[in-house]
């Protein structure tokens, strides 16, 4: 599914919320999470940071599978329960409201797609836990892994820790034998892991 294909109601949220201070992720990064979806039929589709479910049901617009989200901030949380039910969505998406740190290690199964885009500084520590929910030849999308740049020292202090982060999260993935990645432009940048 093309991103233009997308419902004209779905693509102005999308739209408006570009405008806020948590926006929704990259046309770019939309657009190759349906690709994703289109080649790889994925069964099962787990999302940290879902915000207001908006690229959740474009996932869902685009393929059968079952959805499992997780999102801290209780206002975006019912946005997204809103969403589920307004593209008639809410049978195959779960929601889980509270910190991805604590509901990760709770998850069970196997995932065939991971979409992190939760707190960056969160990363590393979500890694095991996508790991493991990860089923082999699964794919694990990070978003905006290059979110500062890919200079250290042109990041501002204030903000050095955040890059830091996210530098350490990018060489963790590229050297983790268990997983294949690759880096790509989009947006404010994309790490795809395939799980060996």
């Amino acid at each position: 599914m093309e991103l233009t294909e997308l419902s004209p109601a779905l693509l102005s949220l999308r739209e408006e919320a570009k405008k806020g201070r948590d926006p929704t992720c990259a046309d770019e990064t939309l657009a190759y999470l349906l690709a994703l979806c289109g080649t790889r039929s994925p069964a099962r589709i787990l999302e940290i940071g879902a915000g207001e479910g908006l690229t959740a049901c474009a996932l869902l617009s685009a393929c059968d599978a079952r959805y499992t989200g997780i999102e801290l901030d209780a206002v975006r949380a019912e946005c997204a329960r809103h969403n589920f039910q307004r593209f008639g969505l809410e049978a195959r998406a779960t929601l889980h409201e509270g910190d991805a740190g604590e509901i990760l290690p709770l998850l069970e199964g196997e995932y065939d797609l991971i979409f992190s885009d939760g707190p960056k500084v969160q990363y590393l520590r979500y890694l095991p836990d996508c790991k493991r929910l990860l089923k082999r030849g699964g794919v694990l999308v990070s978003d905006d892994v290059f979110f500062l740049g890919k200079d250290l020292s042109a990041v501002p202090k204030k903000r050095r820790m955040l890059a830091l982060h996210l530098a350490e999260y990018r060489e963790q993935l590229q050297n983790d034998p268990g997983f294949e990645t690759k880096f790509y432009e989009y947006g404010e940048g994309v790490a795809v892991s395939i799980k060996r």
